[in-house]
C-alpha cells in the first residue's frame, strides 16, 4: 500500500511538473511571439490570406508598382514596411542598404523565393532554385561561358545576327514594331550565339506561351495561362532534351570540341559527362536562361530607343560616337569589343534608360532565420521584396530622379544602388552579353536608318513583365551612304 502511495505521489508530482513546464514553455511562446509583434515594421496586412495582393496585380498591371503600391506605403511607415502577398506575410524594403544586406546575405539569413507557379514553368533544377554549394556550381559553368574571352569571340556572331536581323525584318520596310522584332532577334542571339542552338521558327510562340504562366495562379484547369504555360513547357522539354541527347553523343564521340566550342550548351553538357549536373538541370537552365536573357535585353533596347526619341540632344551625342567607330572601319568590316569598350555615351543612354524602366522590378527572398533589421524583427519564414525602383527613383542616390541625364553615369555609382540586373551572389550571369546586344544593335540601327516613334508616350505594361503595350511602332528609313 505504502508504495502504492508513493507511486501515485511521484505521478502526480511528475504530472504538476508537466503541467507548470508546459504553462513555462507557453507563456515564454507568447512572450517571445508578443515581442517579435512589437518589433514587427509598420504596415497593413490587409485581408486573411489575400492581403494586399488585389492592390499588388492591379498596379502590377499598370507598371506602377512603384508609385501606386512602394511609394504610397513608404510616404506612410518608412522605407520598410509589411504587408501580405500571395498568401504570405511580405516585408518591403527600399534603399541601397537594404539591398546589400539582403542580397548579399544569399545562402545565409535568406535565400530566393519564387511562386510555385515560376518554379513548375522555369524547373525545379534550374539555378534559380539551386542553394549554396550547388548554385555555386551551377554558375561556375555558366560563368566559364560568358567568360571575356569567350565573349570577344562572339561579338563577329552577334554582328552577324544584327546584320541578318535587319535584312530580314527591316529592309525594304517603311514601319516596324520595334520592340517585337527585338524580342525575335535578342531569342536568335541567345540561342545560337550563346547555346549554339539553331532556332526553329515555332520555338518562340513556344516559349511565349511558358512565360505568360510564370505568376499565373499555379492551377492547371483547362484553358487557364497556366495549363496552356505547362503544355508549352512539355513542348520546349521534348525539344531540348533531344538537342542535349544529340550533342552528348557528338562530345562522347569526339564529334565536336567539346568544351572548348566555347557555347553555353557544350558546357552544360561537358559537367553532365563528368557527372556532375543531370540532364533535367542542363534542360532546366537553359530554359531559364533563355528567359532571363531575351525578354529583359529586349526591354531594355526598347526604352533606349524611347529616350533617344524624347531626347535629341542626347540621341545627337550618341550618333556621333556611332558614326566616329563607323568612320573607322573598312566597309563590311565588323566591330571588335574594343569598339564596343569605346561606346561610352551609348552606355551611358542605355543604362539611364534602365534606371527609369528597369527591366525587372525587383525579387522575393525568404527569410531562413529570424533577421533583426534596422531594429525590426522579421521572422523566419516571412518573405522580404526589394525592388529596383527603391533606389532608382530615389533623390538621395539620384538627383532629380525623374530626369533623363545619361551624364549621371560618368562617374562610378556606388554598389546595390543601380540594379536592373539584380546583386549578390545571383546577379545576373549574363549582364556582359546583354551590353553586347544593346551597344552592338543601336549602333547598327542608328548608323544605318532614320527613324522615329510613332507614339512617344506609349503606355508601358506588365504581362507578366513590362512592355510598351502597341509594340512600339518606329517609321523607317534607309540612310544614304
Amino acid at each position: 500500500m505504502a508504495l502504492e502511495m508513493n507511486f501515485l505521489a511521484l505521478t502526480c508530482v511528475c504530472s504538476l511538473l508537466t503541467a507548470m513546464i508546459s504553462v513555462i514553455v507557453l507563456m515564454q511562446k507568447k512572450k517571445s511571439e508578443k515581442k517579435i509583434r512589437k518589433k514587427l515594421p509598420p504596415g497593413d496586412m490587409g485581408l486573411p490570406w489575400i492581403g494586399e495582393t488585389m492592390e499588388f496585380y492591379k498596379a502590377q498591371r499598370k507598371n506602377r508598382l512603384f508609385e501606386e503600391f512602394v511609394q504610397t506605403r513608404r510616404a506612410k511607415y518608412g522605407k520598410i514596411f509589411k504587408t501580405r502577398l500571395m498568401g504570405s506575410p511580405t516585408i518591403v524594403v527600399n534603399g541601397a542598404d537594404a539591398n546589400r544586406f539582403f542580397l548579399s546575405n544569399e545562402f545565409k539569413l535568406v535565400i530566393s523565393s519564387w511562386p510555385s507557379s515560376s518554379v513548375q514553368l522555369m524547373g525545379k533544377d534550374s539555378i534559380m532554385e539551386k542553394q549554396g554549394e550547388a548554385h555555386r556550381c551551377l554558375r561556375r559553368v555558366i560563368a566559364s561561358s560568358l567568360s571575356c574571352a569567350v565573349l570577344e569571340a562572339m561579338v563577329p556572331k552577334i554582328c552577324h545576327s544584327v546584320e541578318s536581323h535587319l535584312n530580314k525584318y527591316w529592309h525594304n520596310k517603311d514601319q516596324i514594331s520595334l520592340y517585337r522584332v527585338t524580342k525575335i532577334l535578342t531569342f536568335t542571339i541567345v540561342f545560337e550565339c550563346l547555346l549554339g542552338i539553331n532556332v526553329e521558327q515555332e520555338m518562340l510562340g513556344m516559349f511565349e506561351r511558358v512565360l505568360e504562366g510564370v505568376f499565373a495562379a499555379p492551377f492547371a484547369f483547362p484553358g487557364s495561362k497556366f495549363s496552356r504555360a505547362k503544355r508549352a513547357r512539355k513542348e520546349i522539354e521534348k525539344v531540348l532534351v533531344d538537342i542535349v541527347r544529340e550533342k552528348k553523343n557528338e562530345m562522347e564521340g569526339g564529334l565536336e570540341g567539346g568544351e572548348r566550342e566555347g557555347t553555353l550548351l557544350a558546357q552544360l553538357v561537358a559537367g553532365m559527362i563528368r557527372g556532375e549536373i543531370s540532364e533535367e538541370e542542363v534542360v532546366d537552365n537553359v530554359v531559364l536562361l533563355v528567359f532571363a536573357a531575351h525578354d529583359t535585353t529586349s526591354f531594355a533596347v526598347a526604352m533606349t530607343f524611347r529616350m533617344l526619341a524624347h531626347h535629341p540632344n542626347c540621341f545627337s551625342l550618341l550618333l556621333r560616337e556611332n558614326n566616329d567607330i563607323l568612320s573607322k572601319k573598312r566597309d563590311g568590316e565588323k566591330l571588335t569589343v574594343e569598339d564596343t569598350k569605346k561606346m561610352k555615351y551609348t552606355w551611358q543612354v542605355a543604362r539611364e534608360s534602365m534606371r527609369l524602366f528597369p527591366p525587372i522590378f525587383g525579387s522575393f527572398r525568404k527569410a531562413i532565420a529570424d533577421i533583426e533589421y534596422e531594429g525590426f524583427v522579421i521572422p523566419k519564414g516571412w518573405k522580404v521584396l526589394w525592388t529596383t525602383y527603391g533606389t532608382h527613383y530615389i533623390e538621395d542616390y539620384f538627383p532629380d530622379p525623374l530626369a533623363f541625364n545619361p551624364s549621371r553615369f560618368e562617374e562610378p555609382i556606388q554598389p546595390y544602388v543601380f540594379l536592373p540586373f539584380g546583386g549578390g551572389p545571383r546577379v545576373c550571369a549574363g549582364y556582359q552579353l546583354a551590353k553586347l546586344n544593346i551597344l552592338i544593335f543601336v549602333h547598327y540601327v542608328v548608323t544605318r536608318y532614320d527613324w522615329s516613334l510613332q507614339y512617344l508616350d506609349e503606355p508601358i505594361i506588365m504581362d507578366p513583365l513590362p512592355f510598351p503595350s502597341q509594340g512600339m511602332p518606329i517609321s523607317i528609313s534607309p540612310k544614304l551612304l
